[in-house]
């Protein structure tokens, strides 16, 4: 039986440039990822809708415009996957729910947009969890099908994961693009809160939804996000800000060696022992670039905080669905929605004052490091499909906007992968994506040295 087309083993900044400088054409790189779709969707399952006569259309006609000289953007021809609730015009976008069943949108999301006129192949929809919250959808762990690949995202983690494409688009709202990003063992990198529009993309929690990419490496995640930086009238998070450079930053050396903060979050003495020790050791091995430090108790309220947030601007947001067929959601999805009815107003407008709160420790301690250090999740991804795991260790920074990226630099004893997430101050995107880049490179070293 023959294996991956080797051109898939390229990170997307190698297959972007040979696509620009006509060592490979689009037409050939599509159809790589088609033959390993073929291979893997049975078992895995990533994909909500696909169609690779598009894709190949789409394909032909960026090679036909690269060898007319015309100019070309800076992802053409690279294949993306989008999650399930960002709408594409004229391709089913059902966000995971048996109550969108059959939904067309009639103009793409801006991302969606910028997403196209970069040169990006649309290759198809991919899996989430029903309205992006937690009753699992069909796909499954591309490392070990009987394990969960996370959620919500978890059909665009699966899908880079078993190199169906080089890129993916998600969503986070608590932990939805680090966690199963790091159950399945590739690069999440969820940005700064407002640095990417949500305009034509399911809205849960305007408070809290972050777009997100995942991709092999920090450089390929900047690569992607970079594209869909920017503001948007659409969505009041986003502001003008000059253009970010994020791959050019991410791709550079550091001036001097990263120095990051280990932190043992509240829940990090019930994670996995296995994810525990790897941390401490990471943080030992580390050395002089590393020191460990603690936050203020008040964080303990963090989780419920979050969710005070989350639940509250759920039931407003899902009133649609509510009201056309409450018996047609999922257990997970009312329940939530229940609980977001029942919290008062005072309650709320409270909790939205915390993040402030929270984000003035996490400066504090950012102004020691570059980065702070923690697990991207509990351990390795847990097995059965009933759950899609806890977001305990990401829910925080989603609340605070705080950009956070996580790299697959672990592995469980049972072959599964682990991450390790980097979080960085609000703004500071591309410097972050540099130190993970980093971290990277420096744990390979570590590993080779071993």
């Amino acid at each position: 039986m023959r294996g991956p087309d080797p051109v898939l083993a390229l990170s997307a900044v190698e297959l972007r440039d040979r696509i620009a400088n006509g060592a490979l054409r689009a037409t050939e790189l599509a159809s790589a990822c088609l033959a390993q779709i073929a291979a893997r969707e049975p078992e895995v399952q990533a994909w909500a809708w696909l169609d690779g006569d598009h894709v190949m259309a789409e394909a032909q006609r960026l090679d036909r415009l690269r060898m007319s000289g015309a100019p070309i953007g800076p992802l053409h021809g690279l294949p993306v996957a989008l999650k399930d609730v960002i709408d594409t015009k004229g391709i089913p976008t059902e966000n995971g729910a048996a109550l969108d069943k059959g939904r067309v949108p009639d103009r793409d999301a801006e991302i969606v947009a910028r997403l196209k006129a970069a040169g990006a192949i649309v290759v198809g929809k991919t899996v989430t969890t029903e309205l992006a919250y937690l009753a699992p959808g069909k796909t499954r762990n591309p490392v070990n099908p009987a394990h969960t690949p996370g959620g919500s995202s978890q059909g665009s983690a699966a899908a880079v994961a078993a190199g169906m494409v080089p890129l993916a688009v998600g969503t986070q709202t608590g932990g939805s693009v680090i966690r199963p990003a790091s159950f399945c063992g590739v690069t999440g990198f969820k940005p700064t809160f407002g640095r990417i529009p949500r305009t034509g993309i399911l809205q849960q929690s305007p408070s809290l939804d972050t777009v997100g990419v995942f991709a092999r490496t920090p450089e390929d995640a900047a690569m992607l996000a970079e594209v869909l930086f920017g503001h948007d009238e659409g969505d009041p998070a986003t502001e003008l800000l000059a253009p970010p450079r994020l791959l050019d930053v991410a791709k550079s050396k550091p001036p001097v060696a990263p120095t990051l903060a280990f932190v043992r979050l509240p829940g990090f003495d019930e994670a996995h022992d296995e994810m525990r020790l790897a941390m401490e050791e990471l943080a030992s091995a580390l050395g002089e670039q590393c020191f460990e430090t603690e936050l203020p108790s008040a964080f303990g309220d963090a989780a419920a905080i979050r969710e005070r947030i989350n639940f509250a601007e759920m039931a407003k947001c899902y009133y649609g669905y509510e009201k056309r067929g409450w018996e047609l959601l999922s257990q997970e999805t009312r329940d939530a929605m229940e609980k977001g009815r029942a919290v008062p107003a005072r309650d709320y407008l409270a909790a939205l004052d915390w993040p402030g709160i929270f984000r003035a420790a996490f400066d504090e301690i950012l102004s020691r490091a570059d980065a702070i250090l923690v697990p991207a999740a509990t351990g390795p991804a847990p097995e059965g499909l009933g759950s899609t795991g806890s977001a305990i260790f990401n829910g925080v920074f989603t609340l605070c906007g705080m950009p956070a990226v996580t790299i697959p630099v672990f592995t469980a004893g049972n072959g599964l992968p682990m991450g390790a997430q980097l979080v960085g101050r609000r703004g500071d995107d591309a410097r972050l994506l540099r130190t993970a880049a980093w971290l990277a490179r420096h744990v390979e070293t570590l590993g080779q040295e071993d």
